[in-house]
């Protein structure tokens, strides 16, 4: 006969875990902790490695809540993607905040272990460029850093075969407002988004009658408000650089503060930010 489940209402905190499943075995903290190796002596490289590696966890979630938030949409589920998206803005409150704890480290503490770091560089992180390219912000050059990882290099290019969420987004906002879709611009798949006329005008019909367009309007809010956060956490990374290496190359070789700099114009919605000087 087996042991019924442990009932913790009526049996209190559970001490013995021999046969059970602890918090550590449901998190496989073993394997998550273990996964911190410095490459210098240096006492600060385990922040920057924590840091980069939380971060990654929390982009890991962004990338989980923005492809429901899509399938979401494409179904009509508008109450659940509204809820999807305001997580991944606070997700990305998150983000910024991490920056915080990694501009504790000077530039002294940074030049004890940055050489270890070879070329590798924060701009190779396909989590973040598929967060870029799930949202609109879609450049095929930036796949070449991951044909060596074929399967990373497929999940990127897929997601340029696809819609983004914000071509999604335009596409129901054209069949709400049109009722059809002959007007529509065709998607941007391989190439970032651009503001378009004809969406802005759309834009602008639902920011003029929001009583009438609620829905609509919400989302459009939703949408400036995580691109707000996203913009925030490319000026805290801009900052954050600066303050340790200056106008240094990055250790990818890339122009470092100056590209990030470039970085900081890219618009994700561009529409929704343009309309807001016709209101």
């Amino acid at each position: 006969m087996s042991k019924p489940p442990y009932d913790p209402a009526t049996e209190g905190a559970k001490m013995s875990f021999k046969g059970a499943m602890s918090y550590g075995d449901y998190l496989h903290l073993d394997a998550v902790l273990a996964q911190q190796h410095p490459l210098s002596t240096a006492h600060d490289e385990m922040l920057f490695i924590v840091q980069h590696q939380t971060s990654e966890l929390w982009m890991k979630l962004a990338i989980h809540e923005l492809s429901a938030a899509r399938n979401a949409l494409k179904s009509g589920n508008m109450p659940k993607m509204f809820k999807m998206l305001a997580r991944v803005s606070r997700i990305f409150e998150q983000l910024n905040n991490a920056w915080d704890v990694l501009r504790t480290m000077t530039p002294a503490d940074y030049s004890q272990f940055r050489d270890a770091l070879g070329p590798s560089s924060g701009f190779q992180s396909y989590q973040y460029r598929m967060i870029e390219y799930v949202l609109g912000n879609r450049n095929a050059n930036m796949l070449q850093p991951h044909e060596h990882v074929p399967e990373v290099h497929k999940l990127l290019s897929d997601e340029l075969n696809r819609p983004s969420f914000y071509d999604e987004v335009i596409r129901y906002l054209f069949q709400e407002l049109d009722g059809s879709l002959d007007h529509m611009p065709a998607p941007q798949l391989r190439t970032p988004h651009e503001a378009e006329p004809e969406i802005q005008a759309r834009w602008k019909i639902v920011y003029e009658d929001v009583d009438q367009y609620w829905t609509l309007y919400e989302l459009g809010e939703k949408l400036v408000d995580l691109e707000d956060y996203f913009r925030r956490w490319r000026f805290n990374h801009v900052t954050t650089v600066e303050r340790i290496i200056g106008f240094k190359r990055g250790t990818g070789g890339t122009a470092g503060v100056h590209y990030l700099r470039r970085m900081l114009a890219v618009e994700l919605f561009p529409e929704l930010w343009h309309l807001r000087g016709e209101l």
